[in-house]
């Protein structure tokens, strides 16, 4: 279903390959790492299981958009995304009309981006690029002038469309943010699901300690995708994450996604804890975490904004998730998110279904916004 880009690596003879893991938790005690020291801590965990062979350095990526959505799976998609934006579709459309090209289109337009959380920033600048594009090229019909904003909205948002990599690093480790309700932990359900019909290994980690019940929400969602969750009952979610990375390296295994508390950017010293977080991943293997990544609810506006310009300053995000856009949402933070802070958007959410997380197309979701 995904469009992954991957190196290649090679196959595991199937006479060696290793059972499946029946799905644990596994229990962890250890305490935080220090500062000043990068010592390895060991892991209680299960017989290591034969990693495959890294690709050489010296390969390019393959794009395995082959085994992206099947073609006849796609008007499903496109009608489901279309309907969860049809607020803001439906807005935006009607204006186009039997319109004339004036000054009371322009206006009306504005207000309409603008309702659809668009933002001052990025509404300008639409506004008068297509004001430039319909005296340049003489637009006269309101569908001509519709088709311009739409190839605009979708330069705008092109460069968010960036393709999720695997087998970069192994493990390759994925540190996931968040505030409270926006998703998170079964957005790292899906991610886990689609990874291993990729072929990837997986290991979740309940760094989450902060909210309740939250732990055994990520161990359901282990259980159903028979993924083993470094998880403890209480304690430091640094030590949680440090020890998931080693349990992942003693294992061969090719994901680690760490899961961490819910938080408002205003809760200053849970964002400490969440760049203390960070280091200690790093500590237990450099370079890590390979992918930050910002879980944000699409009905949230411009708070969205808000919330990307926060993480972002704390972290360095490399992606975000976008999730909800599945009826109330207006959609055009994105628009807003392309021109403020352009952190890559790879995934759109529109429902609750392991197929309802999607790689963020740019045309596609011009085409459903704008109609």
């Amino acid at each position: 279903m995904f469009s992954f880009f991957k190196k290649k690596t090679a196959q595991p003879d199937p006479a060696v390959t290793a059972a499946p893991q029946a799905p644990a938790a596994v229990p962890v005690s250890t305490p935080v790492v220090p500062e000043a020291t990068a010592a390895a801590v060991p892991v209680a965990a299960p017989a290591p299981v034969p990693a495959a062979p890294l690709a050489p350095e010296t390969q390019p990526p393959i794009d395995t958009s082959a085994m992206a959505m099947p073609e006849q799976d796609k008007p499903s998609w496109m009608s489901r995304l279309k309907a969860g934006l049809s607020k803001t579709s439906a807005n935006l459309s009607l204006l186009f009309v039997g319109a004339k090209i004036d000054d009371d289109l322009y206006d009306e337009l504005e207000a309409a981006l603008l309702m659809s959380d668009a933002g001052i920033d990025a509404t300008e600048y639409l506004l008068a690029a297509l004001k430039r594009k319909v005296k340049e090229d003489k637009l006269l019909d309101a569908a001509a002038v519709k088709q311009a904003l739409k190839a605009l909205m979708v330069e705008m948002l092109l460069p968010l469309q960036k393709p999720f990599e695997l087998g970069r690093h192994q493990p390759l480790v994925m540190m996931i943010s968040g505030v409270n309700g926006a998703g998170k932990t079964t957005t790292i359900g899906k991610l886990a699901k689609h990874m291993q019909m990729h072929n990837q290994s997986v290991l979740l980690a309940a760094g989450d300690t902060f909210r309740a019940a939250a732990r055994e929400q990520l161990m359901i969602w282990g259980q159903r995708n028979n993924v083993t969750v470094v998880s403890q009952e209480s304690g430091d979610p640094a030590a949680v994450s440090y020890d998931a990375v080693q349990s992942a390296k003693a294992r061969g295994m090719d994901v680690v996604m760490i899961d961490t508390a819910g938080r408002l950017p205003t809760q200053l010293h849970l964002m400490e804890e969440l760049k203390k977080i960070k280091r200690v991943i790093g500590k237990g293997l450099e370079g890590a975490p390979h992918e930050t990544l910002l879980v944000i609810d699409g009905n949230t506006g411009q708070n969205a904004l808000a919330q990307v310009k926060a993480f972002d300053d704390a972290l360095q995000l490399s992606g975000l998730i976008i999730t909800k856009l599945d009826g109330t949402a207006k959609g055009g933070v994105i628009a807003a998110i392309a021109r403020v802070r352009p952190v890559p958007v790879y995934f759109i959410g529109i429902g609750e279904r392991i197929e309802d997380l999607q790689p963020f197309n740019a045309a596609e979701f011009v085409d459903a916004l704008l109609g």
